[in-house]
C-alpha cells in the first residue's frame, strides 16, 4: 500500500481543516493542521488573497520542514466595494465570532434590494514543496450568490448561513458537506490544484 503523503495545511479554522481532510483523503495526502507543528497563523500583511496565502504557505513550510498549503479566502460582496474580502474572519473586529461578522455584514446591507445583494466567496491556495520553493502552484475559485436578509441553515462555518445559491436553492450552510465541497470557492480552486500537479 502506498504512502500517504503528508501535507500540512496553514490554518488553524476548523472547518476548512475538515474540508480539506474531506477533499484531500481520497487523494492519498495525510493533512495534518500547523498546530502539529506549533506553528502560530503569521500576520496577514498582504493586500490580497494570493499574498496572504503565501504568507501562510511560507511559515508552514518551514515549520514543518517539508511541503505546505496556505489558504486564503473569504466573502466579496459588490455593494460594500468589495469588502469584507481580506478581512473577511475579522470584519466586525480582530476577535469578532461567525455570529459577529454575519450581524455586522447584515446590518451594512440592511434595506438593500435582493438586486444589489450579490457576492462571491473567493479562494486562493498555494501549495510550496518547502519553504524557499520559487515556483509555487497556486490556484483560484470563486463561488457566486446572494446575501439573504436573516440566517438559514446550520451547516458550515463562517459567513455559510447568509449565503445563498440560487442554482442550488440554498445556502452554504444547508448544503451537505459534499455537495458544497463540490460547487464552493475552496472545492473549485481544490480541483485547479489538483490538475496543477497532476501536471507538474
Amino acid at each position: 500500500m502506498m504512502a500517504r503523503r503528508p501535507l500540512v495545511i496553514a490554518s488553524g479554522n476548523a472547518g476548512k481543516l475538515a474540508e480539506f481532510d474531506q477533499m484531500l483523503g481520497p487523494l492519498n495526502f495525510e493533512v495534518r493542521p500547523q498546530s502539529d507543528f506549533g506553528v502560530e497563523t503569521p500576520p496577514e500583511t498582504g493586500l490580497t488573497f494570493v499574498e496572504n496565502a503565501l504568507i501562510k504557505a511560507r511559515a508552514a513550510a518551514e515549520a514543518a520542514g517539508g511541503p505546505a498549503l496556505g489558504d486564503d479566502s473569504g466573502l466579496v460582496v459588490e455593494a460594500l466595494d468589495g469588502r469584507p474580502g481580506i478581512y473577511s474572519s475579522r470584519f466586525a473586529g480582530e476577535n469578532a465570532s461567525d455570529d459577529d461578522n454575519i450581524d455586522k455584514l447584515l446590518d451594512e446591507l440592511r434595506d438593500l434590494p435582493e438586486e444589489r445583494r450579490g457576492a462571491y466567496f473567493f479562494c486562493c491556495l498555494v501549495l510550496l514543496q518547502h519553504a524557499e520553493d520559487p515556483a509555487p502552484l497556486i490556484a483560484t475559485g470563486r463561488w457566486h450568490g446572494r446575501i439573504l436578509e436573516a440566517r438559514r441553515g446550520t451547516g458550515g462555518f463562517g459567513y455559510d448561513p447568509v449565503f445563498h445559491d440560487r442554482r442550488m436553492g440554498a445556502t452554504a450552510a444547508e448544503l451537505p458537506a459534499g455537495e458544497k465541497n463540490r460547487v464552493s470557492h475552496r472545492g473549485r480552486a481544490l480541483d485547479q490544484l489538483i490538475r496543477l500537479i497532476d501536471e507538474r
